[in-house]
């Protein structure tokens, strides 16, 4: 029993399950070199044979104008602009009190659009006002002269200093038989001389006063107030044209193009900021009167003439067609660009154009009688100046940059012309690599 026992005890110093071979070991580490190597291949493979990410555009093409009465001499590039494009500002300082217009809509003109804060300029009027009423007041006083019960009172006053004058004369008469007589003193001779003197000055101040009220005010009183009558009405009608360039309206009939204001912000008379006062509250343009603005190469330019007809496309609705004609040619040439700008006029323009849209304009000669029908025009192809190195450009075709070389024709403000090489369609690679080569692998953004 005993003996059986000892049997089922568990030895602690006796390993258990007995650990891995040596072989096992040598497999374990095999396998996670293994494992290391193939991660550093493929780190390696793909570092090597990673393919660029580039950015593509598509290579449009617009076509020529067909039966336009003449061939083509010319595809040029440019943008649509408006013709007159008016910022509307306030000729007053103010805070905005209402705006009744969004970006878009169409007004007419002396339409009202913005109103600004006015109190300062009624409470500025009506001062202005008063103080013509108080100077209009004057002048009627001053041309009714002295009123009947004035000249009475001064007539008055002179009687009366006419009478004291007569006692100081009695007076002055008894005071020198007595002072003859050697009864009054000569102090009291004195004294009556000098109030009989005294009285006749007084009488004689009364009597010029009695005249000037009675003749009135002078010419030149009624002129000066007559002069500050005027001022007064110069500053009235001042007033009164600030208060109402409060009230900012529409020069002309067009579209609001730009709403720079908001109600609560301060306008001024000068531009200050972005983030300050505004000197001027929206933008304007009627959009029936559009031009095309174009930077003709100076190669080009000899092809052109006053008034020269045209067909107009744009990229955004390339199969509507507009009649135009040169209205404009700049006196001075672009010495940095190599070009001198010209302005189409669009004839018969519609809702579909806005201002700032790309569009094509193809010049045409005039129709000659029994001249051969033009042959189709080819397509203008204008590709970004960034896609064009050493006269080739770089198209991606199935994940690889296939090489093209072509031929440029000149350069707008679009891009570069495509004379020869590419059919339009084509996915350009922008800004290609320093490194690409025909045939290298690529990834499109």
């Amino acid at each position: 029993m005993e003996a059986e026992l000892k049997r089922l005890r568990i030895d602690r110093n006796q390993r258990t399950g007995g650990g891995p071979s040596r072989w096992a070991t040598r497999w374990i580490v095999a396998g996670i070199l293994l494992f290391v190597l193939l991660g550093a291949a493929r780190v390696a493979y793909d570092r090597w044979n990673a393919a660029p990410v580039v950015e593509i555009v598509r290579l449009k093409a617009a076509s020529g104008p067909a039966g336009a009465g003449g061939g083509v001499i010319l595809n040029a590039t440019g943008y649509i602009i408006a013709a007159h494009k008016i910022q509307v500002a306030s000729k007053v300082l103010g805070k905005v009190a209402w705006i009744g217009v969004e970006k878009g809509d169409k007004v007419k003109e002396d339409q009202v659009i913005v109103r600004l804060e006015d109190d300062e300029y009624r409470a500025q009027l009506q001062q202005a006002r008063g103080q013509l009423a108080n100077l209009e007041a004057r002048l009627q006083e001053l041309l009714h002269g002295s009123r009947p019960e004035e000249i009475a009172v001064a007539r008055a006053n002179l009687d009366v200093a006419k009478a004291d004058l007569e006692n100081a004369r009695v007076n002055l008469n008894r005071i020198k038989e007595l002072a003859a007589a050697k009864v009054a003193p000569q102090q009291q001779l004195d004294d009556a001389h000098a109030r009989y003197d005294s009285q006749a000055a007084r009488v004689a101040s009364l009597e010029k006063t009695f005249e000037l009220v009675r003749i009135g005010p002078r010419v030149e009183q009624i002129d000066a107030v007559r002069g500050q009558i005027e001022q007064a009405k110069g500053l009235v009608a001042f007033n009164e044209t600030q208060l109402k360039n409060t009230v900012i309206r529409a020069p002309v009939a067009g579209t609001i193009l730009e709403r720079a204001v908001e109600k609560g912000e301060f306008v001024t008379t000068s531009f200050v900021g972005e983030r300050g006062a505004k000197g001027y509250v929206v933008s304007l343009a009627d959009l029936n009167d559009l031009k095309v603005e174009l930077d003709i190469s100076q190669n080009d330019f000899a092809k052109l003439g006053p008034r020269q007809n045209g067909i107009i496309t744009t990229d955004a609705f390339p199969d509507r067609k507009y009649s135009g004609h040169i209205d404009e040619i700049s006196p001075e040439a672009n010495r940095q660009k190599a070009t001198v700008q010209v302005k189409v006029k669009v004839q018969n323009p519609d809702d579909y154009l806005r201002p700032e849209m790309n569009a094509n304009v193809a010049f045409v000669s005039e129709a000659r009688s029994g001249a051969a029908p033009a042959a189709p025009s080819r397509p203008v192809l204008v590709a970004p100046a960034s896609a064009v190195r050493d006269n080739a450009v770089f198209v991606a075709l199935g994940g690889r940059a296939v090489r093209r070389p072509v031929k440029t024709g000149n350069t707008t403000s679009l891009g570069i012309r495509i004379d020869e090489g590419l059919i339009g369609g084509e996915d350009l690679i922008v800004n290609p690599p320093a490194g690409l080569k025909d045939g290298d692998k690529v990834l499109t953004k």
